[in-house]
């Protein structure tokens, strides 16, 4: 697959799974996830592992923050738009905004290191959130915000050692037919966070 641009993304990008459709214009992204699509390795192993969500992702290597606001055309359960950062099909996370099966959105995290750790956050009032992904050293720290400025963290860890995990875009839909995802106000800037509890 060839490499993509986004202009608010300073490295090339490349497909891992093609949406069924996608456009960009500036710092939007809109991809459309195809049905029964996502990124999730069964943790009890009882199902193979589902790796077919649309993911466009680019390599960077030392600390930034990555961020955008997510917008979901909500229709399934698990219909998501998310954030990922991409080692292999064993080695991934990803941060979401995802429709629960209690049809509430909300932030949903999932760190895959063998198999999917999948954790609840909070429940978004409204269709649109903004996810950032920070990268510390050999940590990551995935926060979410309701407007855009004040950011709640939601997970902090570690993926594998020696590592530089590509970092950009999913959508999906593993129950329903398909969604659109919107990625705007998209924003990435080299450098540490420098604090990770105090809202900024």
């Amino acid at each position: 697959m060839g490499s993509e641009r986004i202009d608010a993304m300073p490295m090339p990008m490349r497909w891992l799974v093609e949406p069924a459709r996608w456009r960009t214009e500036a710092s939007t992204l809109e991809l459309a996830a195809g049905a029964r699509t996502d990124w999730f390795v069964d943790p009890s192993g009882e199902r193979e592992p589902t790796l077919n969500g649309a993911a466009l992702v680019g390599d960077v290597v030392g600390d930034y923050s990555f961020s955008a606001r997510v917008r979901v055309g909500f229709g399934a359960t698990f219909d998501a738009g998310a954030l990922m950062l991409y080692v292999s099909e064993s080695i991934w996370a990803k941060l979401c905004f995802e429709f629960s099966p209690d049809a509430e959105p909300m932030i949903v995290s999932v760190v895959t290191r063998g198999g999917s750790d999948d954790a609840n956050g909070f429940v978004v009032d409204g269709d649109a959130v903004w996810l950032r992904i920070a990268r510390l050293g050999p940590a990551f720290a995935f926060h979410a915000s309701t407007d855009g400025r004040t950011w709640r963290l939601v997970r902090h860890f570690t993926l594998a050692d020696d590592v530089e995990p590509a970092v950009g875009f999913e959508a999906q839909s593993p129950t329903g037919e398909g969604c659109e995802v919107t990625f705007d106000d998209i924003r990435f800037a080299a450098g540490r966070l420098r604090e990770l509890r105090d809202g900024s």
